[in-house]
């Protein structure tokens, strides 16, 4: 199934906080209640919450009580802003609002607004489980039967409205019949690998290890790895890649070690606007995600302890092999390339 759905004037998710120990829905009925759950992280993952902010538009135009077209509008943009505010590093998501906006200021006739909406964020989470489809066939073809691979946060269906990025990727090679392995780095400090990429590949029934995120660097100079395949939350002009945190030393460790390394992607999450990745914004996380965790028990930091929680860090181009897309497979010059998997004209 999908990880987010309309359904009876509703927006529908799995709740991913719970995984792997329990499978649940959850309904939402306004946008406020989107918003919330992407801040929450009832659902995550770049294209799955660029859906999400989509269909809280959606609800936004459903639900307002303005009488007339120009109230509609206003309403629609104050929802806009409490739905950017939700997650600020993921492009998906402002790019998604800003879709949903310009669909209503054309429309003409505001009765008309809910409708086309409704139909917009379909369509939009139409396109993305088309697009993953096709970037795991472009993916596919960088692995080799018999192929380790090596993993970072969650990539998979959750992560998206269907199939998945980089994991997308790994499905279609075993889907083609390619004998993989995954090392799944637990992705500390939310565990997405460990909770959920895990239970997507169990699922799928596809071989993989479990590994602390420290582990990596070891497999990778012991010649366990042939490739590293990531996501991304939002990739700059240039080709520096903003993703889940860890993912820098990954890059870095697999230059080192003669090892490809790929960030996976629609092209919804590059981010032409911004010349590199030192004009990604950053999200800041709480503090708890890191402090309340308990070892045999206890906690295993002192009460008070200063913290600091970035949800992601940036990969600078040069440590990029190459950025899968939809649209094809851009290497560098990056700056060239993804404009061209954009499908926007060379500067000259």
């Amino acid at each position: 199934m999908r990880s987010i759905e309309w359904s009876d004037g509703k927006v529908r998710m799995i709740d991913q906080r719970l995984l792997p120990a329990e499978f649940c829905l959850i309904e939402y009925e306004d946008y406020c209640g989107v918003a919330d759950a992407i801040q929450a992280m009832v659902i995550r993952g770049a294209p799955a919450i660029g859906a999400a902010a989509a269909f809280g538009m959606a609800l936004a135009a459903r639900t307002s009580q303005a009488q007339d077209r120009d109230g509609l509008l206003a309403d629609l943009r104050a929802a806009a802003e409490v739905l950017r505010a939700a997650r600020p590093t993921a492009v998906n998501l402002s790019w998604a609002v800003t879709r949903l906006l310009h669909r209503a200021e054309a429309e003409s006739n505001g009765a008309a607004i809910p409708r086309a909406l409704l139909a917009e964020a379909q369509a939009l989470a139409d396109e993305d489980v088309e697009a993953n489809r096709r970037l795991g066939e472009h993916g596919a073809t960088l692995i080799q039967d018999g192929a380790s691979i090596l993993h970072h946060c969650n990539t998979g269906a959750l992560a998206t409205v269907d199939h998945g990025t980089a994991l997308g990727v790994i499905r279609t090679a075993h889907e083609q019949g390619k004998r993989v392995h995954v090392f799944v780095d637990e992705t500390r400090p939310r565990l997405q690998g460990a909770r959920l990429t895990a239970w997507e590949l169990h699922q799928l029934g596809i071989p993989f290890t479990l590994i602390a995120d420290n582990a990596a660097g070891h497999f990778m100079r012991t010649g366990k790895i042939d490739i590293v395949l990531v996501g991304a939350d939002r990739v700059a002009a240039n080709g520096d890649v903003a993703n889940k945190i860890g993912t820098y030393k990954l890059a870095v460790v697999a230059q080192a070690n003669g090892i490809p390394f790929y960030p996976c992607v629609p092209t919804s999450t590059i981010d032409l606007s911004l010349p590199s990745g030192d004009d990604i914004p950053i999200e800041e996380r709480p503090a708890e995600e890191v402090t309340d965790v308990t070892y045999e028990g206890r906690p295993i930091a002192p009460q008070g302890v200063r913290t600091a929680n970035p949800a992601f860090d940036v990969t600078p181009h040069r440590y990029v092999t190459g950025i899968v897309t939809e649209n094809g497979i851009a290497y560098a010059p990056l700056h060239l390339s993804l404009r061209k998997v954009m499908g926007v004209p060379l500067e000259i």
